[in-house]
């Protein structure tokens, strides 16, 4: 035969050398919960593996994190009080903003820290945004929220402010407000695609969600993808820095199109449920952990993702740092 693809295939040296895509421990970011109030780290039982940090210990997994060569940390943080404005978000001795400072002195600029810059944690309602008098997500009153949290969060030592709460206008919002502020280096890590999704149930659980309906308002439809396209473009143009698509394995088709059309770095977040499902079945013994762990990872770099964000990533950071 002329043709034998498998040539190419025969041992793991040769497999390694033909590879097409691969992955980096410095590719990986790590997402991480702080709680207030905590004394001692709590497991968060639908994500094995992963807690509800205290500052202390929040400190000490971000050094580990750091010198397993992982490249960033996504910032979530849990607060005992909530009202409707979240305006924990923008206390200076909020939660997120006393951990972005302790993390901050504590790695400096020996990884990219990243902040959510979001409002569902903070809420009492649960929504990403403040509600209108009846009862909606205000769109425009939510963006001047947005941009208080962005000087909080940067003003803390956030290198990345992260946007997820889809809201029309929040890239150029944020942007604008670092900017006249001085802020010109902080980077604008936009959500330009994130669903509404069932992925996100252990993530509820995390951080302690009160949410009460959905976010189908202002997330998109699973069923769209041209959509997230025109979502991407508004961002770019807004000045995004980086582009960002959630949940990542059920919408490796949109990652893709993202990619084929970004000019910036393109993310992709492996979310809670993604990550509880891979360690239910491998609880089970009904998977190879770690095969299936590294598989779904590399179908993220392989649809286009140059980030991934993921809750295995210490763990695939060691792994791909091992010998051959």
């Amino acid at each position: 035969m002329l043709h034998r693809p498998r040539r190419l295939r025969q041992t793991a040296a040769m497999r390694r050398l033909v590879a097409e895509h691969r992955l980096h421990p410095a590719e990986l970011v790590l997402p991480m919960f702080v709680r207030e109030g905590a004394t001692e780290p709590t497991q968060i039982t639908s994500m094995p593996g992963v807690v509800q940090h205290t500052t202390d210990s929040l400190v000490a997994a971000a050094r580990e994190a750091v010198a397993a060569g992982v490249g960033g940390l996504m910032l979530f943080g849990v607060p005992t009080h909530r009202d409707a404005i979240g305006s924990g978000a923008t206390d200076p001795d909020g939660i997120l903003n006393v951990a972005l400072r302790a993390v901050r002195d504590a790695v400096g600029d020996d990884t990219v820290l990243m902040a959510d810059l979001c409002l569902d944690e903070f809420t009492d309602h649960g929504h990403c945004g403040v509600l209108d008098a009846q009862g909606r997500v205000d769109n425009d009153a939510t963006l001047g929220r947005y941009a208080e949290m962005a000087l909080a969060q940067v003003g803390a030592g956030a290198h990345v402010v992260g946007l997820s709460g889809m809201m029309d206008g929040q890239v150029g919002w944020v942007r604008s407000a670092l900017d006249e502020a001085g802020l010109t280096d902080a980077v604008v890590l936009a959500y330009a695609a994130k669903y509404a999704s069932g992925f996100y149930g252990p993530f509820r659980e995390a951080v302690e969600s009160t949410l009460q309906g959905d976010r189908a308002t202002y997330q998109q439809d699973p069923a769209n993808a041209t959509e997230a396209l025109r979502e991407l473009r508004l961002d770019l143009d807004e000045g995004a820095d980086i582009v960002m698509v959630k949940p990542g394995l059920p919408y490796l088709d949109v990652l893709a199109a993202v990619a084929a059309e970004s000019d910036v770095p393109v993310a992709a977040y492996q979310v809670s449920g993604e990550y509880a499902m891979i360690e239910a079945a491998a609880a089970h013994g009904w998977i190879d952990r770690e095969r299936v762990m590294m598989e779904a990872l590399t179908s993220l770099r392989r649809a286009g993702a140059q980030i991934i964000l993921t809750y295995h990533a210490v763990e695939a950071a060691r792994a791909l740092s091992r010998p051959a």
